[in-house]
């Protein structure tokens, strides 16, 4: 019998947070290039921040989401696992030197990545090159001894890597 009256078996992974510089070009990424969806975005004037929350849905969750309310659409996010938080931090998108690290080179090392999983890699990584410069390869499945994994870049230079479900 525990003392605390809390149950770990209703606990979820919701969301992970990232910072990035610009959030019309970094949204357009997780929208257009993975089709994520935006779920919710807050604005902190006192903080001088904006947080927006994107994740996967399918398409009738879409169609609901369209027709709530910022804050249904809000709750949503936070009552869902596989969540992306992408932080803005006002005036990093005008200071052309601004970069945040991205955790895979120093100063900064520790972070990795965040991943995806896709119905088919190869077809899925055939997508990305359709964009041109707008997708940053990091490994391609045919490069290295992994053959089975790729992983892009975001505007942020966050690393994404690419999986077939189930690693198949």
């Amino acid at each position: 019998m525990s003392e605390f009256k809390t149950d770990l078996k209703t606990y979820e992974f919701n969301h992970t947070m990232i910072r990035v510089k610009d959030p019309k070009i970094s949204i357009e990424f997780y929208q257009d290039i993975l089709g994520m969806k935006l779920l919710s975005n807050l604005v902190n004037e006192a903080g001088k921040f904006t947080l927006y929350f994107l994740a996967y849905v399918n398409e009738q969750e879409s169609v609901s989401l369209d027709a709530k309310s910022e804050a249904d659409r809000r709750a949503y996010a936070f009552s869902r696992p596989g969540v992306l938080e992408l932080t803005h931090n006002w005036g990093t998108e005008n200071d052309p030197e601004f970069s945040y690290a991205n955790g895979n080179s120093n100063p900064g090392r520790g972070f990795g990545h965040t991943a995806i999983i896709v119905d088919d890699i190869n077809e899925a990584c055939r997508r990305f090159e359709s964009f041109g410069d707008k997708v940053k390869w990091v490994k391609r499945p045919a490069d290295g001894s992994m053959k089975n994994i790729a992983f892009i870049a975001d505007p942020d230079g966050y690393w994404v890597e690419v999986l077939n479900k189930g690693l198949a």
